[in-house]
Order: structure tokens, then C-alpha cells, then sequence
């Protein structure tokens, strides 16, 4: 079984993406960031994305890179230990100028919020209350 998951993710400007997540409250390891790449930490020790520059990511495809402001090619979605957390990473992403692709939706067992980053990456983040999760 895998142990870590690393989310492969092209960027238009590696600079201003690493701002815009610092922003969100994120780091990055200097171990595996340069001019091509940067190792963003979204969980220590098991998950993280590797923010790369467009040349650097098509050096591992053989297909065009995903308009991501067109179409979409994948939704990152991130547990949240509470609410409050969701609603800070979205009010932070926001500010930092990433754009709201969906309303926030509450449904009591789970609460969930997304935005898209300056790449238009779309990210959801979301709150699931164990104790109100429907019962078959």
C-alpha cells in the first residue's frame, strides 16, 4: 500500500503559485524546490503536491497540459479537522486571488467549500462531523 501521495500539479508561474499557497498557510520543502519545482506540504510525512512549471511537467507526458481555466481535470479535495479551518483556507485562497467555482454547501454531517487557485486547480475543502454522518 502506499504510505505518501504526491499530486503532480503544472503552474503558469512557480512563484506567484508558491505565494498564493504560503498565503493559505502552506510550506514548502527546500529539499525539492527550485527553479522547475516546488514541494508544497499539505500534510507532513504523507501528503503533498508537486507545483511545477509547464516545461518541467511535460517532461513527464506525452499528451497537452489541461486548460484548467477551460475544462477540468481533477478535484482535490482535503479533510478538514473543523468548519471554522474550512472556512479559513477559503477566505484565504480568495484574498490571495484565487476565484470561488462553487457555493459553500452545508448539509450538518458534512460542510464543504472550494476555490480555484490562480492555475485554476480546483480544490474543495470540507468538514465531516463523524457524529451526524446519516446512518443507512
Amino acid at each position: 500500500m502506499a504510505t505518501k501521495i504526491f499530486v503532480n500539479l503544472p503552474v503558469q508561474d512557480l512563484p506567484k503559485a508558491i505565494d498564493f499557497f504560503n498565503k493559505l498557510g502552506y510550506s514548502f520543502n527546500p529539499q525539492f524546490t527550485n527553479e522547475d519545482a516546488a514541494c508544497m506540504i499539505i500534510e507532513e510525512g504523507s501528503i503533498y503536491a508537486m507545483l511545477l512549471t509547464h516545461k518541467h511537467f511535460k517532461s513527464f507526458i506525452d499528451k497537452d497540459i489541461t486548460d484548467t481555466k477551460q475544462s477540468v481535470e481533477a478535484i482535490i479535495a482535503l479533510e478538514m479537522p473543523s468548519k471554522e479551518k474550512v472556512d479559513e483556507i477559503v477566505s484565504k485562497a480568495l484574498e490571495a486571488g484565487g476565484t470561488r467555482y462553487r457555493d459553500l454547501t452545508d448539509m450538518g454531517w458534512m460542510y464543504q467549500d472550494s476555490f480555484a487557485d490562480l492555475d485554476g486547480h480546483k480544490w474543495e475543502v470540507f468538514y465531516i462531523d463523524p457524529s451526524g454522518f446519516p446512518q443507512a
